[in-house]
């Protein structure tokens, strides 16, 4: 990334000075992934930049009890970025922060430790964690009042160009304004369903990746909006049309050296590659709660949408969980198809890394690569070559995660529990709506 890494305090109060900065957004998600944020005026920096701003943790999704509820937001400098947009009052810059305790400690139930502590640990490995995602999402149409309407912004497909793509300039526009905040974007385009887009930002490690993601869904919705639209990361908004994915390249990296890749080793992959592959393979169903936490989440995860189902690999089959790109040398990496944009990236990335780091340690050999179109095989054919397929549904996600302790021992039982409750509840709401296709299906019957 193009972004100055390692500022200081000092660095942070002259970049607030040189782009006359007013206010200070200190940001932060909840346990689902919501980003929350305070904003303070410019004379509240340097408190803030201290660590001494508080807020009620007991007021936030999945944090804390009400008697227990004081937290301190803890900057992390090297995340500051002036937003390109200004606001009536000025200009904006922001700082995402680390959730602390009154005793000085991480907290417990705070997404970003949760994600910097499976780092922690893989670096005393050696290993680095680097990661790159493919973020598509639809841009809408809203009503007067400005909420989304489930009307698509264009009619176009797989890399249209304008006219069909009427969603270029809004999309160019978020480009520009991730290049001004010093993201590195390496590609942008209209993907395949209508009002459907894609924006893909050069990979990181996997810390910064997660910010990267929480910044440009903030991004892309501010600007959709100059536009009328409202930019939409559900991901299954329409029935009968693909839905939005968020596939994730991972890779490790040794003393900078790409250690997935081993030109003796089969499709040039290590053994260190195959068998991390072997861990989100074998993890897979445990961790899927996490990377499709929506009930909407499995409306996309079925078969004839280019969504991936059934836990395989292969080195170009697209319709297996695990894919490996052809890319070989440094670039060698690993795609997970399943995770979408609604995730928590802190909490999904995590357990992705967990996932594979498991397979390294446990020495996890992955089935044999599967290059056969998995959607065009019976249940029978499945069955013998031993293919399973991810959860139906998040009641079933959630009791795979529960049978696999990988989840539990990565988040820890604060956020684990907090999650589990919340998605429990979420369930159990959804079940006992009445639905239209409900009303449509059985009322001129029963």
């Amino acid at each position: 990334m193009c972004r100055q890494l390692g500022k200081t305090r000092s660095d942070v109060l002259s970049l607030v000075e040189e782009h006359q900065v007013r206010f200070i957004d200190l940001q932060f998600t909840d346990v689902l992934g919501v980003l929350k944020s305070v904003s303070l005026p410019v004379s509240q920096i340097e408190q803030a930049l201290d660590g001494k701003i508080m807020f009620d943790g007991s007021s936030i999704e999945g944090f804390t009890r009400i008697q227990e509820s004081d937290m301190y937001l803890r900057p992390d400098y090297d995340t500051f970025s002036v937003l390109p947009w200004l606001t009536k009052d000025g200009t904006v810059a922001r700082l995402i922060c680390d959730v602390y305790t009154p005793q000085g400690m991480p907290f417990a139930g705070c997404p970003r430790s949760v994600l910097k502590k499976v780092a922690a640990g893989a670096q005393q490995q050696g290993f680095e964690l680097l990661a790159g995602p493919e973020q598509e999402f639809f841009l809408l149409e809203t009503d007067a009042k400005g909420r989304p309407v489930l009307a698509q912004h264009d009619a176009g497909g797989y890399f249209d160009l304008a006219p069909i793509d009427r969603g270029l300039d809004a999309r160019r526009d978020m480009v520009i304004a991730l290049q001004q905040m010093g993201y590195e974007v390496e590609a942008s385009h209209h993907e395949v369903a209508p009002g459907q887009h894609e924006i893909d930002f050069k990979y990181d490690h996997a810390l910064r990746t997660a910010d990267n993601i929480v910044t440009f869904r903030m991004v892309a919705k501010a600007i959709a909006a100059n536009y009328g639209l409202y930019a939409s990361f559900l991901p299954k908004p329409f029935y009968g049309q693909n839905g939005s994915g968020m596939h994730t390249h991972m890779s490790l990296f040794h003393n900078g050296s790409n250690i997935f890749y081993d030109p003796a080793g089969p499709n040039g992959l290590s053994q260190t590659a195959l068998h991390f592959i072997g861990g989100l393979l074998y993890h897979a169903r445990g961790i899927a709660a996490v990377t499709n936490p929506l009930i909407n989440s499995y409306k996309r995860l079925v078969p004839g949408y280019e969504a991936p189902v059934y836990v395989c690999w292969s080195s170009s089959n697209r319709s297996a969980l695990v894919r490996v790109p052809a890319a070989t040398g440094s670039s060698t990496r690993v795609e997970l198809r399943n995770p979408d944009p609604a995730v928590n990236p802190y909490l999904a990335l995590a357990v992705m890394f967990a996932a594979g780091l498991d397979g390294i340690a446990k020495e996890i050999a992955p089935p044999p690569e599967f290059l056969r179109n998995v959607f065009e095989m019976s249940e029978r054919e499945k069955a013998e070559e031993g293919i399973v397929s991810l959860p139906g549904s998040l009641r079933e996600a959630l009791d795979s995660m529960e049978r696999d302790g990988l989840v539990r021992s990565t988040l820890g039982g604060h956020i684990y529990e907090a999650f589990v409750r919340a998605k429990t509840a979420e369930w159990d709401e959804y079940r006992q709506q009445v639905t239209t296709w409900e009303l449509n299906r059985y009322l001129p019957i029963y």
